[in-house]
This record gives structure tokens, sequence and C-alpha cells, in this order.
């Protein structure tokens, strides 16, 4: 599937120097009235619940191409099928990077997906930016300097529920199921920093792939085991399948969930509303099911740009919230750019963004990095499940590097 997009607008550019100017036209994918960039998404696959990111992202450059795109130019916004397979991650990257010949990759999605290209992607000095996983790789900046993550990093998720653990429920039996990639053994990783490896030996792991209809025996083994406090490292589909499973085995463990897989939309509705209530999970975004967000101004916003320029989209996905907000990450580092789009300084831009504020991101969160950071985002606080909504609770957590 192939999504074209014209995209961005903006200031009028205050870098005039025609060498400048020069180097951004003859940078791949930038002409004078067109940048053209893309991403690999899921649109078909067990993780296409996840396409609903793109076509937000894609929603939102529509819109700043109606008001007459960013340093007078116009984008085009491509995005391609990968159906989550990183074979055809890697096939679609290269008629991006080759063919369509895209100035940068933005917010392409997958652990794994992301994995099979980042060695590519670098040797050919693209700007691989705000990648959709928080694979705790995606921070180091020595080993690939053109590829950044955005989300916090799942091993600081992790952490964060070891520290939770520890503190509320001392004398627990932990289980985790994971997805069996980088994106799950992150939690494993994780906990482990928190826990020790003493301590990691009396846990109980099993694992999943992408491709398994079920993770029924997976759970009816850590049930089995004494298992009462698990960690669902789950993709989105493998989240609601974990969460209405635990039910139905009348289990009732201390239930802490991954961060990318906790949509009402995608996931808890699926799942069954009332089989979640008490799963614990984190979240450095604002949830447009919760209540507290009714009047934001942000959110408003945010509603009306869904009514005009997504309106089949989903009110209640939180990957609604998150593609706009991506998007518009995006927006502002292009934005900084000014008249120079060569890759270099678009990876510049990229890196130095000082306490960036998002209108997508909870109060106090907001967007950092710089040439020896590459995680832009580092804070998360913890929610609950109600039946309805996420209830947050506790104070804004700040995770460390590892």
């Amino acid at each position: 599937m192939l999504h074209r997009r014209t995209v961005l607008s903006g200031i009028a550019a205050a870098l005039t120097a025609p060498a400048i100017h020069a180097q951004a036209a003859q940078a791949p994918g930038i002409t004078d009235t067109e940048i053209t960039f893309g991403n690999t998404y899921p649109y078909s696959g067990p993780a296409s619940g996840y396409a609903t990111n793109a076509k937000a992202e894609a929603a939102y450059f529509r819109m700043l191409n109606d008001q007459g795109g960013i340093n007078g130019r116009k984008l085009n916004f491509l995005s391609l099928d990968d159906a989550a397979s990183p074979p055809k991650t890697v096939e679609q990257t290269r008629r991006l990077i080759e063919q369509e010949q895209v100035a940068f990759l933005f917010n392409p999605l997958g652990t794994a997906s992301n994995t099979a290209i980042v060695k590519y992607v670098n040797m050919k000095k693209v700007p691989h930016l705000f990648l959709a996983t928080g694979a705790d790789q995606w921070g180091n900046y020595k080993e690939h300097p053109w590829t950044i993550g955005w989300q916090p990093s799942y091993r600081t998720e992790a952490q964060i529920y070891g520290k939770y653990i520890q503190k509320n429920k001392p004398d627990a039996r932990i289980g985790i199921i994971y997805q069996n990639d980088d994106f799950g053994r992150d939690y494993i990783y994780g906990l482990q920093d928190v826990i020790g490896p003493e301590a990691m030996k009396s846990v109980k792991t099993v694992s999943y792939e992408l491709t398994d209809p079920t993770v029924d025996s997976q759970l009816v083994s850590l049930k089995a085991a004494g298992v009462d406090t698990l960690i669902a490292a789950a993709s989105i589909k493998f989240g609601a399948l974990v969460i209405r499973k635990v039910r139905e085995l009348d289990w009732h463990p201390l239930h802490l969930q991954s961060n990318v897989s906790v949509s009402v939309g995608g996931v808890m509705i699926p799942a069954g509303p009332q089989n979640g209530v008490g799963v614990i999970s984190s979240t450095y975004m604002k949830d447009p099911t919760d209540p507290a967000w009714n009047s934001d101004p942000d959110m408003v916003t945010w509603r009306a740009f869904m009514a005009k320029y997504y309106p089949d989209g989903d009110l209640n996905d939180a990957g609604n919230v998150y593609g706009y907000g991506l998007a518009k990450t995006m927006e502002h580092v292009l934005r900084a750019c000014g008249s120079d789009l060569s890759r270099d300084n678009i990876m510049r831009q990229a890196t130095s963004m000082d306490h960036v504020k998002n209108p997508i991101l909870l109060p106090g969160i907001t967007l950092s990095t710089s040439p020896t950071n590459y995680r832009p985002l580092r804070q998360l606080q913890l929610m609950k499940w109600n039946g309805k909504t996420w209830d947050r609770f506790g104070e804004i957590i700040e995770g460390a590097n590892v």
C-alpha cells in the first residue's frame, strides 16, 4: 500500500545564502517546492492495529499542507505497508531510499523491523527519525548516529515497573510474557536492572512469536507456576489477548502491561473493558478517554483536527494522539531547519531539541535531545484501568540511561 501525502509548510526561511539553499536543493528528496520523506507501517498483518498512527500522521501533514507547507515547500509523505515483517521492511525501505529518493525516514514502526534496516540506513547516512519503538538500542548514538527514537525506552518502563513491584509487593512471584524480539527482551533487562541477576533467576518467563494465533498456553503455564505478578511485554493484538485470557483463567495477578498495548479503542475494548480492571501501565501522553482532558485546549484542538482531517479515526484510540504528537515533532524539526534541508542539518536539528513542548505530552514532560542524548522522552507516570478509562497515579518518574 502506498500513501502519498503532501505535508508541511510555514516560515519563510531566514537562511537565504545561495550555498545553503543549493545544498538543500541537491539533497535527495528535496526540490525548491517539495520535500519527500516516508516510513513503513503494518497496514496488514497481526500488528495492523498500529496503522492508525501513520494515518493520523498523514492527516496532520495534509493539514499543514493546506496551510501552505513548510519553508516554502510542500512535502510528500510516502507510507508503505511492511506487515511488520522485517524482510518486507528491508524491501520497502530500500524502495523509499533508492527509488523514491526520500530525504529521511520518519517514525517507521517496530523493533524487529527497524533492527533489520538500521545498519543499512546508517551506512547510507539517511536520517532515521523518531522511531515508533521504545527499544533501548535507539539511544545508542555511537553505534548508529543517524537513528533516534522518540518514546521512553521499554527498558526504562520495565525498571519503573520493577520498582513499583519492590515497593508494593516485595514477595512477588513474578512472571513475564514477552514478544520474542528485542522489544520483549528489553522488559527482561529492565526488570533485572532493578531486582538483580540473582533474583531474576526465580522469574518465570515465557515468549510468543508475532505470528502466533494465541498466547493461551503460555499464560496457563505462568498461572500453574504460581505467578502472582504478571508483566506483559506484548504488542497491541497480544495485549488484548493477554487481558482476555487472564480473566478466562479466573487468575488475579498484579498485572502490569506495556504502554504500547493499552489503547482504549485498540486494546481495552477488544479485550472486554471489564476484563482489564486493575491492570497497571504507564504513560507520557494525554489519554483521549480521560475526562481530565475534556476541556484541555490542546486536546480540544486535537479533536477538531480529527473531525476535519481524519473523521474515520477512533477518538478513543491513543494511537491517533500519538501520531499527531509525532507529526508535530517532525514539524518542529523541519521548521528549525530553515532553508537548510540537507540531511546533516535535519539530523542536527532532531538532536538539538531543548525542552520542546508538545501538545499531547503530560504537563511537565518535554522533548530534549543533544548529540549525546538520543532519548527525547525519559519520563512516565503510572496509571490503572478502571473499566472505562485510565486513572493516573503517583508522580511523574524520570528514567535513567542504561
